[in-house]
């Protein structure tokens, strides 16, 4: 069979599929391709359109697929009867799927597999080649069975397809674990609608239990915060240190649990404008204050603190990642103008809101006259030192 006639017959092929793919895997195309020759032994050089033959996958993705298709079908069987199936179970058919694809593979590991970290590395090591099918199979269990240090390495190495993250979203926040919710901000590309408002709704108005994980973000920040400290103390990159100790300060001090949990979101380079203003749009009055409340905490923060600039250096040079999910002011007056124009109809008629909005035009006005000063003195500063060149 040509490749030609293996696309018309999938095209053809008008039924849904209803079951894991032929091919759960992504081909390796270079074998292929180097195998492939002509249907006849003199080719029309004029012709459009040569035939070929000689198409078929290689060994190692042949072993592949079919170890996929085994292990689909096992662990979908088991989560079918969920309340049958427990962690240890699913950690060691799952190991043993990950060891046979090392082996297929030929890829080193490096760790025992006593290791108690063992699953943890193998997937890091191999998971490049699950696929898309199993993988959301994977992601089911780890929500069902809570093995949440194994669904964080799959988002962390951007294991996760970005067809899973509409359900992974949802099921994570109705887990309550707000630490991997933040995870997926980060990590995850071009959050839909209905995933970036499930993520505001949950900050914006935390569940109680919600709290709990919560505390991990807030640990993460301060020992971000106590790094910077001690890099400026031990005058390693001291003014680097410096200027990202205060902006940690910044981000940090005064913002509550959920706030923190914001940072992330406002930050996010992964995060489409349109669907954020749309998603703003669909918040309820409550989470609406909460929102304007938590903007003007920055604009605030920003006015106080006018050495609080961004830091993008200290990531790599002091490994102060945090940094990198410091919402600079650009991105709060971005995220308030979409805020005042999703809702402004909301914001003059209901009078609740009135006296956050007068406290804002307030600091919005000051940043306004600061940043005309600046303007200024800098075109100030550029004529002079024209002046002293002609000199």
């Amino acid at each position: 069979m040509t490749l030609l006639d293996v696309i018309t017959k999938a095209s053809a092929n008008t039924e849904p599929l209803c079951s894991q793919a032929d091919h759960p895997i992504v081909l390796n195309p270079d074998d292929v391709l180097l195998n492939l020759k002509p249907e006849v032994e003199n080719p029309n050089p004029t012709s459009l359109v040569t035939p070929l033959t000689g198409w078929g996958i290689s060994s190692t993705d042949a072993k592949l697929i079919d170890l996929s298709k085994k292990f689909y079908t096992k662990l979908n069987r088991k989560l079918k009867d969920i309340h049958n199936f427990n962690k240890e179970e699913f950690l060691g058919i799952l190991n043993l799927f990950l060891e046979k694809i090392r082996e297929i593979g030929g890829i080193f590991i490096g760790v025992d597999s006593n290791d108690s970290g063992y699953t943890l590395v193998l997937l890091e090591k191999v998971g490049f080649l699950i696929g898309r099918d199993v993988l959301s199979l994977v992601l089911e269990a780890c929500i069902s069975l809570e093995i949440w240090e194994l669904l964080e390495v799959l988002i962390v190495n951007g294991l996760v397809d970005h067809s899973c993250y509409s359900n992974l979203v949802v099921n994570v926040a109705a887990k309550k674990r707000s630490d991997l919710l933040c995870l997926c901000v980060k990590h995850a590309r071009n959050l839909g609608s209905a995933e970036l408002l499930c993520i505001l709704k949950y900050f914006l108005s935390p569940p109680k239990d919600g709290y709990v994980s919560m505390v991990n973000v807030r640990k993460e920040w301060e020992s971000q915060a106590f790094l910077a400290i001690e890099k400026a103390r031990l005058g390693k990159k001291s003014r680097l240190a410096k200027e990202a100790s205060i902006l940690l300060m910044v981000a940090h001090d005064g913002f509550s649990d959920p706030e923190l949990c914001l940072h992330y979101l406002l930050a996010s380079n992964n995060v489409d404008e349109v669907i954020l203003s749309s998603s703003l749009g669909k918040l309820s009055g409550k989470e609406m204050m909460s929102l304007i409340r938590y903007l003007g905490k920055w604009l605030e923060k920003y006015e106080r603190f006018p050495q609080a600039i961004p830091c993008p250096k200290a990531s790599s040079a002091l490994g102060l990642k945090a940094c990198d999910w410091i919402p600079k002011l650009e991105d709060v007056v971005k995220c308030l103008g979409f805020v005042v124009d999703e809702n402004f109809s909301s914001l003059i008629l209901h009078p609740e809101f009135h006296e956050e909005l007068k406290s804002i035009e307030g600091l919005v006005s000051s940043l306004a006259f600061e940043a005309r000063f600046c303007c200024l003195m800098a075109n100030v500063i550029e004529k002079l030192r024209a002046g002293d060149m002609l000199s």
